[in-house]
């Protein structure tokens, strides 16, 4: 069997692999700043050729310079391409440093190029009987296939590939490699620029070819070609094809220095791509690497074991401890407890008997108010040791919090990710002891999880000063004790405290739309004239489009586009188009939240939802498993599914209060914006005055409902840096009409304007915005060439302040409510956050003290330019919710 070799274009891969990942250009930046989406994309490519090919020998062949032999020859070879983005340029070195951790041999030679460097060693090969593959995102290496050589080309990203044999070249492109060269040098190549010969293109120059055999033969028998431009074309610009010729060829004789003994390949050095992931933050890579490579690049922890014999030697311990109880799964509500380690550096106590926390022992010590607590995920241990009724108070340093808070993209799960992302090295991800998904298992071997457990301790405790002095260094010392680390415990209560609801309420529910679905199915087979699968979207394109003859709005790779937003445009045109709109929306409301929610209603007859604190990039809080922010409320199926949440008490209520307009009235602070204080001072509808301004509405002249829709969806876009296109597609007006809306406004509020330049000025000053409270968002792509990158991340710059700074406010809110429900004895609980809004149950006698509380603590809670406004709802069940009367 002949040996394989494998030869890749790495010039060629790394344009390639920068290009298909540049969407997603902003996810590929490591904790440095550097670029790193082309060395991902190409590190894809390599393992899928390595798969692939399985080669003994490898290759990859670099361009030397811009200056070779062919510019020597012609001036404005490969000229006018555009200069290479610095972000690709900086990747460069470190895709030749995953070459050699990769085990794969890099050349390249001065006044040759890549192709050239591949060529010879292809020559080289084919000689010594190897059998060769070519990896390139160029065609014109399709000149080197032979039967031994195959040339595979990257197309549609960089791990799909179009192999080139001389069988498929003359089926592909109806010449064989040799003719390949002459049909480049009657043609030319725009990318390399050289011209060939005038109004030749590839259909002509392949049809000569292939006519002739050769460029050569054509020449010498050019006198008999009937009279033609094209005849006079390429009798007047022979030299130029001759050149383009020699330009086109690629060398199979460059001299080289190395030889096909050179380039065996044996595998990678797992120890060097460790170190290269994790400085590159390819921590999807990393899991992929045999768990012992990892375990080997990690110091082990010094452990003791707790059992009851030794308990003494912690309960006795003082001043500062670390605590973890490892949770397999995510949802800590309902997760296996592993086990727990306990202690101080160098005496670290680690065991599998979780009931040891129950012993009077530790739970005083958990209990201590004199001994602080440093952990990982403050919240989930609340909840996780509630479950066995242990209390752990207070918790001075949580790594996950802190770490979200520095940079909002380091927020995994995994203590070992977080840890990385600081450059501590000590302790690998759960996935490489545990496994994930149906391989998920506790190790046989005791000691394994053990040292990971002692491991992340050492972890926690050894971050917590520099994670510390960096919050100073930030001016975000406040924003972690004051709001997020008391906000962990209050949101802890409220996930354990739960809401209860009526399952019968939404069994009824779920007849009634199944009835409804049932109706309205009828319906649309009725307007279609027969019956299909109304959930397939190639089957309701061709009974819109092609049977009801409906307007096509957009086509997508398989067919004709049925987005919502495609059938919103087509709503007027046909009846059926909103039937299936509802037909949709009830659906989504029977499966997604009517049976969803039946699912998750634990034996105490309620939800627990869990809240993601550091989940987005603004602060915002995220409701999960299930997600009851999110449940419809535009539509009265979905409203309807509030009648199933219920006090849990006998003669309790539910109570909502609500912040009104917190964004503009953050807006009208942060601007410092005169006009806008003034009417928000003024008590008067924020969007009536508004709309008053814009439309430049004379004392006594009536804002009409359109005017106030209209001027609200300026108050909320401008925030948000909306053009003109997108409050015209918005509020169904021209892009000329929406353009003088905005510069009214801007003319009205220029504050605002100000703010919105100021605030962009800023993040490309600093590379990031913050919130009232230093919370801060980096913003990378804020200098980035791209237009769409850079427009997004100003529109961020714009945005992130205000939002960022309601989140805030809601937060400061729930801990003063918690503190003041105490204070006041209320017997009232809080139950959930939804976006602007508190909810609580009480019972009804102390709605009245409750609603004065509230005002007093919400309208307080953080101090603004403008007044706070709290609207608040009481009623029998969520969606009973009735204004308060005076």
């Amino acid at each position: 069997m002949s040996k394989r070799l494998l030869l890749i274009d790495g010039n060629s891969i790394m344009f390639r692999a920068f290009f298909a990942m540049h969407q997603q250009m902003d996810r590929f930046v490591n904790h440095d700043g550097l670029h790193t989406a082309a060395v991902y994309g190409f590190k894809l490519m390599l393992d899928s050729v390595l798969k692939t090919y399985k080669p003994d020998a490898a290759l990859v062949a670099f361009d030397a310079g811009k200056k070779t032999f062919r510019t020597a020859m012609y001036d404005d070879y490969k000229g006018g391409r555009d200069k290479t983005p610095s972000e690709l340029s900086e990747q460069f070195p470190y895709v030749r440093q995953l070459l050699a951790a990769s085990g794969i041999q890099t050349y390249e030679l001065p006044n040759y190029e890549a192709d050239d460097i591949i060529g010879t060693i292809a020559s080289q090969a084919d000689a010594a009987g190897y059998t060769t593959t070519i990896v390139t995102g160029d065609r014109d290496l399709t000149q080197l296939v032979t039967e031994q050589t195959t040339v595979a080309v990257t197309k549609r990203g960089v791990t799909n590939t179009e192999e080139y044999t001389p069988a498929y070249m003359l089926e592909k492109l109806g010449v064989t490699p040799t003719q390949y060269i002459d049909v480049k040098a009657l043609m030319g190549d725009s990318s390399d620029n050289y011209p060939g010969v005038t109004k030749i293109g590839e259909k002509t120059a392949v049809n000569l070819i292939r006519e002739y055999g050769s460029l050569d033969a054509m020449y010498e028998q050019i006198d008999q070609m009937k009279p033609s431009k094209r005849k006079e074309n390429l009798q007047n610009e022979e030299k130029i094809a001759r050149q383009c010729q020699t330009l086109a060829t690629i060398k199979r004789d460059a001299p080289i220095t190395i030889g096909l003994a050179d380039l065996a390949y044996t595998g990678a050095d797992e120890g060097a791509l460790v170190e290269l992931y994790r400085e590159l933050d390819f921590q999807s890579f990393l899991k992929q690497l045999n768990p012992t490579t990892i375990t080997a690049e990690t110091p082990t922890t010094a452990y003791t074991e707790l059992t009851a014999a030794n308990l003494a030697d912690v309960a006795n311990m003082t001043g500062s401890i670390v605590f973890h109880l490892e949770l397999l799964q995510a949802n800590y509500h309902e997760a296996d407890l592993v086990g727990f380690v306990i202690g101080q550096p160098d005496h670290w106590y680690v065991s599998a008997d979780v009931s040891l926390l129950q012993t009077p022992a530790l739970k005083t010590l958990l209990a201590n108010p004199d001994v602080k607590k440093d952990v990982f995920n403050a919240k989930a241990q609340i909840v996780a040791l509630n479950r066995l009724g242990v209390t752990i108070t207070p918790i001075a340093f949580d790594l996950l919090l802190a770490s979200y808070l520095l940079d909002t993209n380091e927020n995994s799960d995994d203590l070992a990710l977080v840890a990385q992302a600081h450059d501590y090295q000590g302790v690998v991800s759960d996935e490489i002891i545990y496994g994930k998904g149906a391989k998920l298992a506790i190790p046989e071997t005791p000691a394994t999880w053990m040292t990971h457990l002692a491991n992340k301790a050492a972890a926690i405790h050894a971050l917590r000063q520099p994670l510390f002095d960096e919050l100073q260094a930030n001016d975000q010392v406040a924003l972690y004790t004051d709001i997020e680390r008391p906000l962990s415990r209050v949101l802890a209560e409220m996930e354990m405290t739960g809401i209860r609801i009526e399952a019968t309420t939404l069994t009824t529910m779920q007849a009634e739309l199944t009835t409804r679905l049932a109706e309205l199915e009828t319906a649309i087979y009725e307007d279609a004239g027969e019956e299909f699968n109304i959930n397939s979207p190639k089957q309701l394109g061709v009974i819109l489009f092609e049977k009801l003859k409906l307007p096509v709005i957009k086509k997508t790779k398989t067919g004709y586009s049925t987005a919502v937003g495609v059938l919103e445009k087509l709503r007027p045109e046909a009846p059926i188009v909103d039937k299936i709109l509802q037909y949709r929306q009830v659906a989504k409301i029977q499966s997604t939240y009517v049976a969803g929610l039946l699912k998750v209603i634990r034996d105490d007859h309620k939800i627990h939802t869990r809240y993601l604190q550091t989940l987005t990039q603004t602060g915002r809080l995220s409701s999960v498993e299930p997600n009851l922010q999110n449940i419809p409320t535009r539509f009265e199926e979905g409203r309807k599914i509030r009648q199933a949440f219920v006090p849990s008490e006998p003669d309790w209520v539910i109570f909502s209060s609500d912040y009104s307009q917190v964004e503009l009235r953050i807006l009208a602070h942060v601007s410092g914006d005169q006009n806008m204080q003034s009417d928000f001072k003024s008590g008067e509808d924020i969007h009536a005055s508004t709309a008053r301004r814009i439309f430049h509405l004379l004392p006594g002249e009536e804002v009409t409902p359109n005017m106030r829709r209209q001027a609200k969806a300026v108050n909320f876009g401008i925030v948000y840096g909306i053009s003109d296109y997108g409050l015209a597609q918005n509020i169904n007006v021209t892009p000329k009409q929406a353009k003088e809306f905005i510069q009214n406004y801007f003319d009205e509020f220029p504050g605002v304007y100000h703010y919105t330049k100021d605030i962009v000025k800023i993040a490309r000053e600093q590379g990031y915005v913050e919130t009232l409270t230093h919370r801060r968002r980096y913003l990378p792509d804020i200098h980035a060439k791209n237009f769409n990158l850079r427009s997004f991340a100003e529109r961020t710059a714009m945005n992130t302040p205000i939002q960022g700074s309601a989140a805030d406010l809601i937060k400061i809110a729930m801990i003063k409510m918690g503190q003041a429900l105490q204070a006041h004895g209320l017997q009232a609980r809080m139950l959930l956050q939804i976006h602007d809004e508190l909810v609580f149950e009480a019972p009804a006698s102390e709605v009245p003290e409750l609603r004065r509380v509230v005002a007093e603590v919400m309208d307080s809670a953080m101090q603004l330019d403008v007044p706070l406004k709290v609207e608040s709802k009481v009623g029998p069940t969520w969606y009973d919710l009735k204004p308060i009367e005076d």
